[in-house]
């Protein structure tokens, strides 16, 4: 793993050394602070170039455009809130999707599969243990934006969200986020309406790096990319993690996602 990931910078490898402690109770204090953290170069650049060269043929035979208008919620219906309500207006999302059972054996897969990963996320998210998914489709994603495509706002499912980016846009591409805009007891419609109306003067923003790993608290935070420009493509990893063992994607969703059922 040490030709993979930079384990001098970052001692993933050495749970309970005092660098690592160091490290995970800096991150820890990023994620409250800023509502994310990044591990700026975790992946080498030897293994972001390796990683690429195994993505690209998959990508290019094998990917499945996720193309659709849609809530921020992925779904018609919520309960108790109106239809007309501007928390439920349409964007648009275009991605090419490569599934977790696409990409066994490759690079992105072993650092996903690393039980270390899943002892240092659980660490600074103050869980016990992490788990890796059990769906083969939806536990890990490598996910291209082309010119003039994006992925537009949304929640995600699971509680924090681990991305790798593979490659940097030529332009556009810029991560948007409001930390904690709802909890597991407020939906906090009315604000999810002024990020979507653009009235939120709270919305960060940040440009990845290859090789950056970034955590952030998907599940509560509202968060979207901007439309990527020019030939080079935006590829980015995402990781599941959750604090259960056994987690798996309804047939339904995984249709939505990603044209198929597993």
């Amino acid at each position: 793993m040490r030709d993979i990931l930079d384990l001098d910078r970052y001692p993933l490898d050495k749970p309970g050394s005092a660098a690592w402690l160091e490290l995970v109770a800096d991150r820890k204090a990023s994620l409250a602070r800023e509502g994310m953290f990044n591990l700026e170069g975790l992946l080498r650049p030897e293994a972001v170039t390796k990683v690429m060269e195994q993505v690209n043929p998959i990508m290019e035979r094998l990917s499945f455009l996720h193309k659709r208008n849609h809530n921020i919620y992925f779904r018609k219906d919520v309960p108790g809130l109106d239809p007309d309500h501007p928390a439920l207006k349409a964007v648009d999302t275009i991605n090419h999707t490569v599934c977790g059972d696409q990409l066994e054996q490759t690079v992105v897969d072993w650092v996903y599969s690393w039980p270390q990963m899943a002892v240092f996320l659980a660490a600074t998210m103050d869980k016990e243990t992490l788990f890796t998914m059990s769906d083969p489709l939806a536990r890990m994603n490598i996910m291209r934006y082309g010119d003039g495509e994006a992925l537009n706002w949304h929640f995600d499912r699971s509680e924090f969200t681990t991305t790798l980016l593979l490659q940097e846009p030529s332009g556009g591409g810029e991560f948007l986020y409001r930390t904690d805009l709802r909890s597991d007891t407020d939906p906090n419609y009315d604000g999810v309406a002024q990020v979507l109306e653009g009235r939120d003067n709270q919305v960060k923003s940040y440009v990845l790096k290859a090789g950056t790993l970034n955590v952030f608290k998907g599940k509560n935070t509202l968060h979207k990319v901007t439309k990527c420009q020019g030939p080079n493509s935006r590829f980015i990893a995402v990781f599941s993690y959750y604090d259960r063992p056994g987690v798996r994607f309804s047939r339904e969703e995984q249709v939505g996602f990603y044209g198929r059922a597993a």
